[in-house]
């Protein structure tokens, strides 16, 4: 599972992001000072950094550079309310991967984030069930080594009940970590399962009457 870092000292801000990247399965850790960073940097590994300019002890971008020296494999895309060209162009030059401007969409933020690892070719996990792989952060899944075309929210509930196989999610459970919307109706859920099945095969996906759906893995190799 990727692993991302906010650094954000406005609280409302950073629980937004972290709602949206817990819900598209990210690990998530936060940081609301130049400090708290520095502290996190040093015990954990991340994948990506969301890093916002300027925190009460200071200008985050002047430990861009150092950061990307100490940690290469780390993304950093910016996202700050200093939004002139002359801004974004210099987060560009010392270092930062991209450079996103408040107020923001918190998809745009999952979007940009998933281009990145998209265009540095990072694999991340691979989940593999006998003949299938399913390559969460890439969107791609094959069967018997051929590439199977999903919708996204087709993707992401295959991902969800991947990820915790033989675990039962509702229908409301689905909506809520998929969609994030609770107006969603039941029937949407049930259409992407059953146009999953057609896709990946029906045996994948169980349904537990009365309960909810979960991904199976009995009978096969995983």
């Amino acid at each position: 599972m990727r692993k991302i870092l906010i650094v954000e000292d406005d609280v409302p801000i950073r629980k937004v992001l972290v709602k949206y990247l817990i819900s598209e399965n990210y690990d998530v850790d936060e940081a609301g000072s130049i400090l708290e960073m520095r502290e996190r940097l040093d015990n954990e590994k991340y994948d990506m950094i969301l890093l916002d300019i300027m925190l009460p002890d200071g200008f985050s971008i002047d430990e861009l550079p150092e950061i990307k020296i100490n940690y290469p494999e780390t993304g950093v895309i910016v996202i700050s309310a200093r939004d002139t060209d002359m801004d974004k162009i210099y987060g560009i030059e010392i270092g930062a991967d991209d450079y996103i401007t408040k107020p923001f969409n918190p998809r745009e933020v999952i979007a940009r984030i998933k281009a990145y690892f998209r265009r540095t070719n990072k694999i991340g996990e691979i989940l593999r069930f006998g003949n299938m792989e399913i390559y969460c952060d890439n969107y791609v899944i094959k069967i018997e080594g051929k590439e199977i075309e999903l919708t996204s929210k087709e993707f992401e509930i295959l991902c969800l009940l991947a990820k915790n196989n033989n675990k039962i999610f509702s229908r409301n459970e689905i909506i809520r970590r998929v969609w994030n919307d609770e107006f969603i109706s039941d029937r949407v859920v049930d259409v992407h399962i059953s146009n999953l099945r057609d896709k990946i095969g029906k045996d994948w996906i169980v349904t537990v009457r009365g309960l909810g759906y979960k991904f199976n893995t009995r009978g096969y190799d995983v």
